[in-house]
């Protein structure tokens, strides 16, 4: 069972930026996806960005294409999220999960494993 762990989150001003990290307790390249989803309050948990197991493929919400960066260094058994140019509506609990899959998703319900989340808060 693979434990993943975020870190990196926390209060930064509209326009700033942060780099997220999920550390995994095993390899997971050449067999899991990795996902990265978020949560605002009163809100349901929504896909952010995914990367492949295998050759670097990557999707994301419409909402941050273009300001978020999801990569993998599999040396180190940890994937980061690059998040840009931020705005107060990116506040949310972000969390970072892992599925056994050669196919790139972004439905939450496909995921097995899940971290605690990072709190990151943006502020205008």
């Amino acid at each position: 069972q693979v434990q993943l762990v975020e870190s990196g989150g926390g209060l930064v001003q509209a326009g700033g930026s942060l780099r997220l990290s999920c550390a995994a307790s095993e390899r997971t390249d050449r067999r899991y996806v990795m996902g990265w989803f978020r949560q605002a309050p009163g809100k349901e948990r929504d896909f952010v960005a995914a990367i492949s197991c295998c050759d670097g493929s990557t999707k994301y919400a419409d909402s941050v294409k273009g300001r978020f960066t999801v990569s993998r260094d599999n040396a180190k058994n940890t994937v980061y999220l690059q998040m840009n140019s931020l705005k107060p509506e990116d506040t949310a609990v972000y969390y970072c999960a892992a599925k056994p899959s050669f196919v790139l998703v972004t439905t939450k319900s496909t995921y097995n494993y899940w971290g605690q989340g990072t709190q990151v808060t943006v502020s205008s």
